[in-house]
């Protein structure tokens, strides 16, 4: 190892003194090694300095556009993920209504069940044929008290539409206070038998699409829980170029919107 490189390595002002002396000429060698510089150093110094002060600028500006796209990449990671828990809620949801609209299904699936039971006995019963009774107006009128009891009672238990009992008033939509009440019963258990059917119809639809919307709600929570993950990874590759009270706003934005949506 020779003097010069010996006093380099153990001694630090030498060095310095080096490193500032090669900055202060180096425009100076920019000049000369220009033929225009030569005949006209002052203004090749000022090109070079311009020159140098444009490069900065430009140097500025692309560390300035990295800030803001790693702002912008760990802004949209904070808003993806709470759209992702915002997905999970709304998952939850559905599927409680998905539970609600199967435990409908079996309950109108029993209730139809029972209908049908209650209807083949009276059918059984009116096989036997109807008693003789007198046709007076006493009698008429016991008839349709019956059927306006029978009517009304079965409306109030939901096993007929409220308007049954309308139309038994009035006479409409086949209830007839004539017939027997033997035949009037097996009416209602008929047109009973009818309306659950109808209402279990209607709960198996609305169960398929509760679940329909249950799936298409699971399925968006995880294409936003991916994509939440993939935004994370490139937010957590930009963030060394954001100072830490930048980093610290998306969260409170994120905890904002949490509370919104809570």
């Amino acid at each position: 190892m020779n003097m010069l490189a010996e006093m380099l390595l153990t001694e630090p002002a030498p060095v310095a003194i080096w490193v500032v002396l090669m900055l202060l000429t180096l425009p100076a060698l920019v000049v000369l090694a220009s033929p225009h510089g030569v005949r006209n150093p002052r203004l090749a110094l000022i090109e070079t300095v311009t020159f140098l002060r444009k490069r900065e600028e430009r140097r500025e500006q692309e560390r300035a556009r990295r800030r803001q796209e790693a702002a912008q990449a760990v802004r949209y990671a904070e808003e993806i993920q709470v759209a992702a828990d915002q997905a999970g809620y709304a998952v939850q949801r559905w599927q409680g209504h998905w539970e609600a609209a199967a435990e409908q299904v079996d309950a109108t699936w029993q209730a139809w069940q029972d209908a049908e039971a209650r209807w083949a006995r009276s059918q059984a019963t009116a096989a036997f044929g109807t008693p003789f009774t007198a046709q007076n107006p006493a009698e008429y009128a016991d008839r349709e008290r019956f059927l306006h009891r029978a009517v009304h009672a079965a409306a109030d238990r939901g096993e007929l539409p409220a308007d049954a009992v309308a139309d038994a008033l009035s006479g409409r939509g086949g209830w007839d206070a004539r017939l027997h009440p033997v035949e009037q019963e097996l009416a209602l258990h008929r047109a009973s038998r009818a309306h659950l059917q109808s209402l279990h119809r209607d709960a198996v639809a609305a169960e398929r699409a509760a679940w329909h919307d249950a799936q298409l709600a699971r399925r968006s929570r995880d294409s936003l829980r991916r994509e939440a993950t993939i935004a994370e990874a490139r937010a957590a590759v930009a963030r060394h170029l954001l100072p830490p009270a930048t980093t610290a706003e998306p969260e409170g934005i994120r905890r904002s919107a949490l509370a919104g949506a809570a």
